[in-house]
């Protein structure tokens, strides 16, 4: 069986890495580190389940498919899979991903220097700059985004780890008070801040690209790519939690002389004590040229989607559409983005999560469908009205185990995996997918 050399492991696992950490990741570490504050490595530990492992299982989830994603999500049922799809690339495109890229190019690249008092205006001039760049790219895609990204990813990293260590050599060691957020559980509010990195939901759209890197190099017996995917895995999710952990401390020794209103506020704040305007600038506009490439390849990949499933609708009017979408969405501002965004993550999380663990034990379990259906229906009850509480629905599950955590889905997960077990005897030649 021919296995990759050392230096391709590492050269794909470092790309799987450049995937996964769009300029959007740096915003999440950093805050929690300010929120939690003395509970920060309680804190972390949760957030590097949701934000480092599952993304990493869920590639190698895919890896033991053929048609990535949809094939996935179709054991359930093809028309979950069409659905649970397109939800999937709305997310980690218009409806957020790309909104909050956008966001934080103008938060960490051009508001640091207009001032307090610049109103929503700027948003619009600059998200309409930012998305008229964004269209015109993604109508001819071209390796130039892939090269920028390719070169642009460890200038970006080389950059955090600069402010990173200076702020663990000049700040002062101790962290900064626990706020009411993280008080009671903080493992478990680290672990559902890690939803909102998307990484998980985003992995199951990145696993293609992964396997198609490793088959390129003429691995192609499933058992071979499984594993390559498993050693690449390992590397991005090394050098991501090293990424996290060092922003996080950042922010939580940061968040012990002063608060700020988002990660990319405190970690400009950062560059500007540490190295002033130079500071400011490099960090805004490497993060922004980031935030740029990383948007017209979600506008790629999302249109090429939508136009294998509305072949009569043309590449260049999806484009247009996706791009109209996210500069409206932009508009509304990076806070309001991330608000916005955590009942819907609060739906399909646990779905994804559950669909990644089911696919390990596909083979177990004869490829039934049952199972699959048995426990999304289960976990999607108690996921999807959760995330309607906020718009003023009764918490009526709130009787559930780990419900006030945010994980009262996982007993109905498991009561959906005992039901389809019991069902597999007399099922074991129906519908079944592999």
């Amino acid at each position: 069986m021919k296995q990759l050399t050392v230096k391709d492991n590492i050269v794909i696992g470092f790309m799987l890495f450049a995937l996964f950490f769009g300029a959007g990741n740096l915003i999440f570490p950093p805050f929690l580190g300010q929120e939690a504050g003395e509970a920060f490595w309680p804190a972390m530990i949760g957030f590097v389940l949701t934000g480092v492992g599952l993304p990493i299982l869920g590639v190698i989830a895919i890896s033991t498919v053929d048609n990535g994603v949809q094939a996935l999500s179709g054991r359930v049922h093809p028309i979950f899979g069409l659905i649970f799809t397109t939800v999937l690339y709305l997310m980690i495109g218009p409806f957020m991903g790309i909104p909050r890229g956008a966001n934080v190019a103008y938060e960490m690249g051009l508001a640091p220097f207009l001032g307090e008092n610049v109103g929503g205006v700027s948003l619009a001039l600059f998200s309409i700059a930012f998305f008229a760049l964004v269209y015109w790219l993604s109508l001819n895609p071209a390796k130039i985004v892939d090269r920028i990204g390719s070169l642009l990813t460890p200038f970006l990293l080389l950059t955090i780890a600069l402010i990173g260590f200076t702020g663990l050599f000049n700040l002062e060691p101790s962290f900064g008070n626990v706020t009411e957020k993280y008080e009671s559980a903080p493992f478990f509010t680290g672990f559902m801040e890690g939803y909102l990195t998307m990484d998980t939901i985003a992995s199951l759209a990145f696993g293609i690209v992964v396997i198609s890197a490793i088959k390129a190099k003429g691995i192609t017996a499933r058992k071979a790519i499984i594993n390559t995917t498993m050693k690449t895995g390992i590397i991005a999710g090394i050098a991501l939690c090293s990424v996290y952990i060092l922003i996080g401390v950042l922010g939580a020794r940061m968040g012990s002389v002063s608060t700020f209103q988002n990660g990319g506020e405190l970690l400009t704040a950062a560059a500007e004590q540490f190295y002033g305007a130079a500071g400011v600038i490099l960090l805004g506009a490497t993060v922004g040229v980031a935030c740029f490439t990383t948007c017209v390849g979600l506008i790629t990949a999302c249109a090429q989607y939508f136009t294998s499933i509305l072949p009569n609708v043309s590449y260049q009017k999806i484009v247009t559409v996706l791009t109209i979408g996210s500069l409206l969405l932009t508009n509304v501002g990076l806070n309001q983005i991330i608000s916005l965004s955590v009942p819907i993550l609060t739906m399909i999380y646990p779905l994804t999560i559950m669909l990644v663990v089911l696919s390990f034990f596909h083979s177990y379990f004869q490829g039934s469908n049952v199972i699959y259906i048995s426990t999304l229906l289960l976990t999607g009850i108690v996921s999807v009205y959760d995330g309607l509480v906020p718009v003023g629905l009764p918490s009526i599950f709130a009787w559930l185990p780990l419900y006030t955590q945010g994980l009262g889905w996982i007993v109905p997960a498991v009561i959906g995996i005992v039901i389809g077990l019991l069902f597999i005897p007399k099922t074991k030649n129906s519908s079944r997918l592999t």
